[in-house]
């Protein structure tokens, strides 16, 4: 490293150690996110209001209303609530879900093939009734299982669940999260950083002294590139000892994906600053083209297939959408390089061309 570019770098890491909102950003931002995601986001569904209603009163219907109250699914909040009140209940909100056992359900055990129970569920949210209604049949079906274990299905479905067995849901965000996170603080705080030099008007200072473009570019990244790094291994570390998210891989090939992910986030930030002269303006620009692509169509949060077409082929011009798949192999499946060779290749060759467009521009601009 010349002196010149040495001198850039140090500049540049002192302003960031003197500025506290910079600081700021760059050390709770990370953290809050993590906390939010972590905590308060969950795919889990857990304590649903439920009402039950027992018209039957016997040992039939108690041992089935048990089986529903010893999970922690269901949170009962009331009993036996008259049945002209349920539509008044589910429009209030005071219950997501009444199940109800009618009068002649332990006579229909002994005398029907088959014996219904009412359950209403507000459906207002079409996941939430799904987990509902699906954890209902699960329990509907142990207890038939117990009243007739000598009932043979022609087949049963025996489920290993690899990778995450206990379905926890910060499994599948806190990789997510690095993706994230690393995005938008070296996209933000680059783009940020190069139109701060034009708007105090320092930028014209710099390019009449002996230093190339270039290496105003490379000088300015460095810092970023240590920062994004720190940044995603901080949320590895509270990872691993908030929510016990494994590291199954290789620790090199993880570093390795996120130095490449990291010079993806810096080529957003310079491209941003090429085409803004404000500071506000530039971290406007930047959340809109780096936040929203990473949470709506990289799979962070809503599965890619589940998608129009066009826009599965518009998450491949993402670069998290490649990422987070490298990430979540490393750490819960411990992908090697082979297993994740076409994503990293799909990862650097937009890194190479986003840095190749955002330089180019850069050094176009200035001169």
């Amino acid at each position: 490293m010349n002196r010149i570019l040495f001198s850039i770098t140090k500049k540049e890491f002192w302003h960031i150690i003197r500025d506290y909102q910079t600081l700021i950003i760059i050390i709770l931002m990370p953290i809050l996110m993590l906390l939010l995601f972590g905590y308060a986001v969950t795919l889990e569904m857990r304590q649903i209001e439920t009402i039950l209603v027992d018209q039957s009163h016997t040992p039939q219907s108690r041992a089935f209303l048990d089986d529903i109250t010893s999970t922690t699914f269901f949170k009962i909040t009331d009993r036996d609530v008259p049945e002209k009140e349920f539509e008044h209940i589910l429009q209030q909100r005071k219950a997501r879900c009444i199940i109800v056992i009618p009068a002649d359900f332990a006579r229909s055990l002994e005398t029907q093939p088959e014996t219904n129970i009412q359950v209403l569920v507000d459906a207002s949210d079409p996941n939430a009734a799904n987990y509902i209604r699906n954890y209902l049949i699960q329990i509907s079906a142990r207890f038939n299982f117990k009243l007739n274990p000598q009932l043979k299905m022609p087949f049963s479905v025996e489920p290993r669940i690899l990778y995450n067995p206990d379905l926890k849901s910060y499994f599948f965000f806190v990789p997510g999260l690095v993706a994230v996170i690393i995005l938008l603080i070296t996209s933000l705080l680059t783009s940020i950083a190069i139109v701060r030099e034009k708007e105090v008007g320092t930028m014209e200072q710099i390019l009449v002294s002996p230093v190339h473009p270039l290496q105003i570019v490379i000088g300015k990244m460095i810092p970023y590139t240590v920062i994004g790094l720190i940044d995603s291994i901080l949320i590895l570390i509270m990872g691993r000892f908030l929510f016990g998210v494994p590291v199954l891989g290789s620790p090199w090939l993880l570093l390795l994906s996120l130095i490449i992910y990291v010079l993806s986030g810096l080529s957003f930030g310079l491209l941003v600053s090429t085409i803004t002269e404000s500071q506000q303006v530039a971290m406007l620009t930047a959340m809109m083209i780096t936040l929203l692509p990473t949470l709506m169509l990289s799979g962070f949060i809503f599965p890619l297939k589940s998608m129009p077409l066009i826009f599965q082929y518009l998450s491949n011009v993402v670069p998290a959408t490649h990422f987070l798949t490298i990430i979540r192999g490393i750490l819960l499946k411990g992908s090697s390089l082979m297993d994740i060779l076409p994503e990293m290749g799909a990862l650097t060759g937009i890194t190479i061309l986003l840095l190749a467009i955002s330089i180019r521009k850069f050094n176009m601009t200035l001169e």
